[in-house]
């Protein structure tokens, strides 16, 4: 049997002529319309979008291989090509191949460090602070727009920790002008699908998006200028380590245009899906009884009862069931809802279904992450329990991807969880929350997604304290808390152990620095190095210990030479280490 009788016709909607598939569509929920015609149609589907071919596809195995980088790059165009008005050759809406993508990408990895997260966290701590401080103060009979709150402290977060800018939200009855224009931005992209005369049709709106534009940029600039005038680099934020920042690869820094573009993609990223996970989170929370329950339990066993006392980050990392409450949120509801690739050149997926050099592809993460041959026959229930440390290893590679893959996944996804699971762990360290209306979910679609007309209301629980002590804690870094108290005292065998890692935003780093002084308090002579220090020439007799990140399903840049040598060692090369 050839090849081409093995092919399978991908399924496609009816279709009209000359428009084909455009008005398949709805054009205000279209991520809703596809989770339709994947019920309906399968797990892969195309549509004619007047003449250009499109691909959604939501299955589990599917998706795997286009998680493939060496087949299927990010495709950046349609309605997030348009978003380039503002992110320009950003981390975000910049293509792979584009200089300044790989050149910022190399900068800004660092800034998403363990040591950056924990600069931060202060930060994060005062917008969360003001949020709990508002509610607080409300009558129990005054309503809250959860959206709203919560695009405030996304917003205001990554102001202050981005480039130490307060856009004070919570001073202010409105948002702060830069969002709305930001806003009606994203909007005016997102309505634009190649339609005849729509450029006309949409004058206005496209008249108004160049001013807004314009006040945006302005507006970063100045600060940026600013900055640069003022000399200050005290400031642990994410604009002085871009001014700062150089690119190891190439030796040069970013522009300010496209440190401009950065920040306007962080503050698009930062305030859209960030806001949106915490808002779902709390209508799930609502809505889950037996959930919260067990979430009040964790935030009362770790924070303490005492809200005068604020939570530290070695606390927050503790709250292991709230942040399986996020995940789970993200994954019913990915705020970052899909994401496009295409092939380098013709591939085949699945055995059966052929596809065209740079045909555009959608990943449609709201469907991959309900597929029942993965989630089970529940899939559209929400259950914590899927991200129990269990359920995580047991789960295949690609199953859940609401940060998107590989190299171009979301490059702060560990700074909008440890915001998320702070301002959930002191939200409901302080509060009951009261779905009023007993609110029906609703979808808002734009860039990202959100609940519609979601309001609640909140009362301070009853046992919170404000007095100055909990009970049981102790100081970060307390010796007698971390048990080496008397390590002083240990005497030195003298036994040689070498500590090898491979890490590029330093977490793992950190990790085996922390074995290397356990191992020297405990009398050895230790040897810390990188992994690539000892790419085949790893030392026998010695005990080694080995810490190694993977940087999306690659080795680390310290330990890509290493690895290389595993791949290609002959048999016997590791014969006589131990390891």
């Amino acid at each position: 049997m050839t090849e081409t009788m093995k092919l399978e016709r991908i399924p496609m909607p009816d279709k009209m002529p000359v428009v084909g598939n455009m008005l398949s569509i709805d054009k205000d929920a279209p991520l809703q319309d596809m989770m339709r015609l994947t019920r309906e149609l399968g797990p892969i589907f195309r549509m004619d979008m007047m003449g250009t071919p499109i691909l959604i596809v939501s299955g589990h195995d599917l998706v795997d291989e286009l998680c493939d980088e060496k087949r299927f790059d990010k495709a950046v165009r349609g309605s997030l090509r348009r978003v380039r008005a503002i992110g320009g050759d950003g981390l975000f809406t910049g293509d792979t191949q584009e200089a300044n993508w790989s050149k910022a990408h190399n900068i800004l990895l660092p800034t998403f460090s363990r040591q950056a997260m924990s600069n931060y966290f202060p930060m994060m701590l005062d917008v969360a602070t003001q949020l709990c401080l508002k509610w607080e103060r409300l009558n129990q009979d005054d309503e809250i727009d959860i959206v709203h709150d919560m695009t405030a402290v996304a917003l205001d977060t990554i102001g202050i920790c981005g480039f130490n800018y307060r856009f004070n939200s919570f001073y202010r009855q409105d948002y702060h002008p830069f969002i709305n224009a930001l806003t009606n931005t994203l909007e005016t992209c997102m309505m634009q699908r190649g339609l005849p005369f729509e450029s006309t049709l949409l004058r206005r709106r496209l008249d108004q998006m160049e001013k807004d534009v314009s006040y945006m940029n302005t507006l970063v600039d100045d600060i940026i200028a600013e900055r640069r005038k003022s000399g200050d680099r005290a400031t642990n934020d994410l604009l002085n380590y871009m001014l700062d920042g150089v690119d190891k690869v190439t030796g040069e820094s970013l522009s300010d245009e496209n440190i401009r573009f950065q920040i306007n993609t962080f503050l698009i990223a930062g305030h859209e899906t960030t806001s949106g996970l915490m808002s779902f989170t709390l209508h799930f929370l609502m809505n889950h009884p037996d959930v919260l329950e067990k979430a009040y339990e964790e935030v009362d066993r770790v924070l303490g009862r005492d809200i005068s006392v604020q939570p530290t980050l070695k606390q927050v990392n503790q709250l292991t069931y709230v942040t399986q409450i996020l995940f789970e949120a993200l994954r019913l509801y990915p705020t970052a809802p899909a994401f496009s690739v295409y092939p380098y050149k013709d591939e085949i997926i699945g055995g059966k279904y052929k596809i065209k050099e740079r045909t555009f592809t959608t990943v449609l993460s709201l469907m991959l992450h309900r597929d029942k041959r993965v989630w089970g026959e529940n899939a559209d229930n929400f259950d914590p329990e899927n991200f129990s440390k269990e359920a995580m290893a047991a789960r295949p590679a690609n199953a859940y991807k609401p940060f998107g893959n590989g190299q171009r996944a979301c490059i702060g996804r560990q700074f909008a969880m440890q915001e998320a699971v702070l301002v959930m762990g002191m939200i409901l360290q302080r509060f009951e929350l009261v779905d009023y209306l007993n609110y029906k979910l609703l979808l808002k679609e734009s860039l990202s997604i959100k609940p519609e007309g979601l309001k609640m209301k909140v009362r301070l629980r009853k046992d919170v304290t404000r007095s100055t002590l909990v009970p049981g804690s102790a100081p970060e870094g307390d010796a007698a808390a971390t048990g080496l108290a008397d390590s002083a005292s240990r005497p030195s065998h003298g036994t040689p152990a070498l500590v090898l890692y491979g890490s590029n935003l330093g977490t793992t780093e950190d990790f085996a620095r922390d074995l290397a002084r356990t191992a020297d308090l405990n009398g050895f002579d230790v040897t810390l190095a990188e992994l690539d220090e000892y790419a085949g020439k790893l030392p026998k007799g010695a005990p080694i210990l080995i810490a190694c990140s993977s940087y999306n399903g690659a080795p680390p840049d310290n330990a890509a030479k290493f690895i290389d040598w595993l791949d290609n060692a002959s048999d016997g090369a590791a014969e006589g280490i131990s390891y």
